[in-house]
């Protein structure tokens, strides 16, 4: 499968480097938040990432959901926990939980399917800012702090009508964004479609922290700068 290069996987768990996980970013799901730039102090593992190695470890079931719950940096080793139910934990060695995993349904470990729904989700989420986030912040007249943006990604939902799928497409349906002072909650729905059919629906879910009165001079700072990385 094509994560392979982008996770290590000693006998104590799974780890990331650094530039695993700013490759996997930038190469596969063409975020360049600057969060996951190695040199950066508050460096952490793309969300997508973690969701798309889950996945190659524990199999697509029709219905999930994942909860992140702990940025994951490069000293963070990780082992997936499963109890009595299907519901899995990915865990550190002092047992704080980074990403929850809610699992009902049929299952599936096809290699292949599971790839090219990794593949296709990520190059969706990736685009997230600024395609999607700047109209949302212009429509409701505010904006992340340009000094220190704060997006977190703090969950999705997947609901597959079908496992036997190949090439999957995701397509953006509806958007929200509540703003509760300083605090944003956004939401992006999706369906899954394949040959012109719809397999499948979800949601990605993100907190915006730090929101201040939009200003379109700032925001096109934050935007050229943004850009600029993808240049480099």
């Amino acid at each position: 499968m094509f994560l392979t290069k982008y996770y290590l996987e000693p006998e104590s768990g799974i780890h990331f480097t650094r530039e695993q996980a700013s490759e996997f970013a930038k190469q596969i799901a063409g975020d360049f938040n600057p969060l996951h730039d190695p040199e950066n102090k508050m460096f952490c593992v793309p969300g997508d990432l973690l969701f798309s190695v889950a996945l190659a470890k524990l199999g697509l079931s029709q219905k999930m959901k994942f909860t992140f719950s702990g940025m994951v940096n490069d000293e963070t080793t990780l082992i997936f926990h499963t109890g009595d139910t299907d519901n899995v934990e990915a865990r550190d060695s002092d047992g704080k939980v980074y990403l929850s995993i809610e699992r009902t349904g049929n299952s599936s470990s096809d290699e292949a399917a599971i790839s090219s729904l990794a593949r296709s989700y990520v190059e969706f989420s990736g685009q997230t800012f600024p395609h999607i986030l700047v109209p949302l912040m212009q429509e409701q007249n505010v904006m992340i702090n340009p000094a220190r943006p704060l997006v977190i990604y703090e969950s999705m939902e997947i609901d597959l009508d079908r496992l036997d799928f190949s090439n999957p497409e995701l397509e953006l349906t509806d958007t929200s964004f509540e703003v509760n002072g300083k605090k944003g909650h956004v939401r992006l729905g999706f369906i899954l479609t394949e040959d012109g059919i719809t397999i499948g629906s979800g949601a990605k879910h993100m907190a915006l922290r730090g929101l201040r009165p939009y200003d379109q001079e700032a925001v096109d700072g934050i935007v050229q700068n943004y850009m600029q990385s993808i240049d480099q």
